[in-house]
């Protein structure tokens, strides 16, 4: 395949190459009046140490993020790798992705999915135009305590996993480290 310029670009070839990008898998929910809502997604990031923020990128027809821009709160579940179903179930357009599920409500309100690999518990902080999507940035207000469990994962259109075996430190680990000793834990909260 050769070079294309942005003005050949075929979605589906768009697609195939993003999808060498190995990704995690998130659920992003938020209750809007009283009701649980909530979207399986991909693109979620870590965004910024110090203030403590995370990103998201929902489409822009999505009645999720609706729900998500109406309550200003929401929460990124990280699933772990026993958790495709979780995921199939909120990847789709079923309107009660809640049946069956069990959740717990985080300090801002929205709900935690029990088995997940950990959560992220964030108010809407800013919005921006992606093309068809929007740039969420949510700040964070509490964090949930990581489970051990190995994280889900999706890579060229399939579910895949890590193999422990194969598992290496990154050689800045160590800065991260340092930064992290050197920051307030006050400024998290």
């Amino acid at each position: 395949m050769g070079v294309l310029d942005s003005s050949t670009l075929d979605p589906r070839t768009f697609r195939t190459v993003l999808g060498q990008f190995c990704t995690g898998i998130t659920i992003v929910t938020t209750t809007d009046d009283g009701r649980p809502i909530g979207f399986a997604c991909q693109s979620f990031a870590a965004l910024s140490l110090d203030p403590p923020l995370v990103l998201f990128c929902p489409t822009k027809g999505s009645r999720s993020w609706a729900a998500i821009e109406r309550t200003g709160a929401f929460a990124v579940n990280v699933l772990g790798e026993d958790q495709q179903e979780t995921c199939a179930r909120f990847g789709s357009r079923e309107l009660d992705k809640f049946a069956g599920v069990e959740w717990s409500p985080s300090p801002l309100g929205s709900p935690i999915l029990t088995g997940g690999s950990a959560h992220v518990d964030c108010t809407v902080e800013t919005v921006h135009d992606g093309g068809d999507h929007f740039i969420v940035v949510g700040r964070v207000h509490s964090l949930g305590e990581i489970n051990g469990e190995r994280p889900l994962l999706f890579y060229r259109g399939q579910y895949t996993g890590i193999e422990p075996d194969k598992t290496v430190p990154a050689p800045w680990r160590d800065d991260l480290e340092a930064f992290l000793t050197a920051t307030s834990s006050d400024t998290w909260l």
